[in-house]
């Protein structure tokens, strides 16, 4: 697939032979993944907050088109590893660095690309095709001469460095460089002068005029003061000629017809020099860069970030402080403290049944839960400081929805469809978030429904987390583990937002909260009263 950075011209590959390596992609350890790129957002994205999260990873890489990588998740183990020796390896300072420069020199030189197209002067477009040329063959030696420091360990990165440093000696590239640097040197070299005539300019080759510049400069030197002002003109920094000095080079290059013709030469044999897997590597370890930068905002605040254990067999899983990325963001943005939280699934449960009051960090705990598992599957460290996770296959949700009249469906009978459609589409390695289904009915037929769609969840044997109002669910089966949303121990209308991993009490904490605000009945009859 060749790469085409938004806005940026689309240079193609200069040939080269890599019969002799295998290297193919920083991003994807086998070719037939990377074949499956879509720019669709997965459909549970806004209900799990993770198209914040993704917005957020890749604010100021718009060029690059990053989103549709966080919409693939890889679907076995040495895939994920693949990407997990890579991202250590860039969790080195200077290598970050190294490869953040290359990334910066190849911005530079498709900016001069885009440049060169907006020129009004045949010379001046092929002089700019001439330097991007220079900083993309610089960019490309100055990182392989940092990759070849033993900087790098992963299978990935060193994979690069080896077609990288064949790509440099190749006779293809240093041609490529050496006649670029050569006219670059004699269009330097060019000397001609400008006579200035009223409204007439005449251009000429120089004929030995003398340089008065030192002369005068000397001459003027004993008249200089501390603090002048400056009458010189300034030029205008803006990119691009005018009229006059367009018409002036046009006189130039009728001056010297053989350099500008080997200039026009190189630039049509040289149109499309950026290699094909040079330009790959430049947008796809961006989201190794991007995902870096992202997680480095969190870990400044004392947030820590782990490599998940992933498992394609496994269902018990294990976290340690996680949270969610969204939300956390926007804590740290408040100045506010963030809560982490644990998740344990032991033996044959499969189920998460989280109750609890109201505001007490349920939803926000199942959209940790969902992130943990979908950030592992891109093959990324997630959030806390113990991770080990199952390999998924798909993942759905089921949030609470406004009700939508264009459908001519109530509210319960649009959660009916949605549920239908999920469970038609499961499979015993897929990862279901239900949140607070049924809400719109009454508790009998709350509890009745919820009561059949998650024993055929459990027959399925896949990984699901229930967020229910409903206590009698957390003890529905052998699969189902309960977890509770925590309150203050000496005021129930305090949330702690920990979630606990205990038997759900039953606790009224709606009557608290009344109680609290002196809204019970016998409140409200003694107001009444007085």
């Amino acid at each position: 697939m060749a790469v085409r950075l938004s806005d940026n011209p689309a240079p193609q590959d200069v040939p080269l032979d890599d019969s002799s390596g295998s290297f193919h992609s920083i991003l994807f350890q086998r070719p037939e993944e990377r074949e499956a790129e879509t720019t669709e957002e997965p459909q549970f994205f806004r209900d799990l907050n993770l198209d914040q999260v993704v917005e957020a990873i890749t604010a100021g890489r718009e060029r690059y088109n990053l989103k549709p990588f966080y919409y693939m998740p890889l679907n076995n183990r040495a895939a994920i590893e693949y990407r997990h020796e890579i991202m250590r390896d860039l969790e080195d300072d200077q290598l970050f660095q190294a490869v953040s420069s290359f990334s910066a020199g190849m911005r530079t030189m498709y900016d001069q690309l885009a440049t060169a197209e907006k020129s009004y002067s045949k010379y001046e477009m092929l002089y700019w095709h001439v330097d991007a040329v220079e900083i993309y063959c610089k960019a490309a030696e100055t990182l392989l001469q940092y990759l070849c420091r033993d900087k790098a360990r992963s299978t990935g990165l060193l994979g690069f460095r080896d077609y990288l440093a064949q790509y440099v000696a190749s006779s293809d590239f240093t041609a490529l460089l050496a006649e670029g640097q050569k006219l670059k040197a004699d269009l330097s070299a060019i000397r001609y002068c400008v006579l200035i005539s009223g409204s007439r300019v005449t251009v000429r080759k120089c004929k030995s005029e003398i340089d008065y510049t030192a002369v005068i400069e000397e001459t003027f030197s004993k008249f200089k003061r501390e603090t002048v002002t400056d009458y010189r003109v300034k030029f205008s920094t803006l990119v691009g000629l005018n009229h006059v000095e367009v018409m002036i080079l046009e006189r130039v290059a009728q001056l010297y017809p053989d350099v500008f013709q080997r200039l026009e030469e190189y630039c049509s044999r040289t149109r499309s020099y950026v290699d094909h897997t040079i330009a790959d590597f430049d947008r796809e370890v961006q989201f190794y860069l991007a995902y870096l930068e992202h997680v480095g905002m969190f870990k400044r605040s004392g947030l820590q970030f782990c490599y998940p254990e992933v498992s394609e067999s496994s269902k018990s899983i294990r976290s340690r402080d996680s949270f969610d990325l969204a939300l956390a963001g926007k804590l740290l943005e408040e100045g506010s403290h963030i809560i982490c939280n644990d998740c344990v699934l032991d033996g044959n449960e499969r189920t998460l049944v989280v109750t609890g009051p109201n505001q007490g960090g349920k939803t926000t705990f199942a959209r940790a839960f969902g992130q943990l598992h979908y950030l592992a599957g891109l093959g990324c460290p997630v959030a806390g400081t113990e991770a080990k996770l199952f390999l998924f296959d798909r993942i759905f949700s089921h949030f609470e929805r406004e009700e939508d009249i264009s459908n001519l469906r109530g509210k319960l009978q649009d959660d009916l469809v949605r549920i239908n459609r999920i469970l038609d589409q499961i499979t015993s390695n897929s990862i279901i978030i239900i949140n607070e289904i049924f809400a719109s009915t009454t508790v009998r037929d709350a509890l009745f429904l919820s009561r059949k769609i998650l024993d055929r969840i459990s027959q399925c044997d896949l990984l699901c987390l229930c967020v229910t109002f409903l206590d009698e669910l957390s003890c529905l089966n052998e699969k189902a583990a309960s977890f509770v949303a925590g309150v203050a121990p000496d005021d129930p209308t305090v949330r702690t937002y920990k979630i606990e991993k205990r038997a759900a009490d039953g606790r009224a904490y709606a009557l608290a909260i009344a109680d609290k605000y002196r809204l019970t009945y016998s409140h409200v009859k003694e107001r009444v009263g007085a």
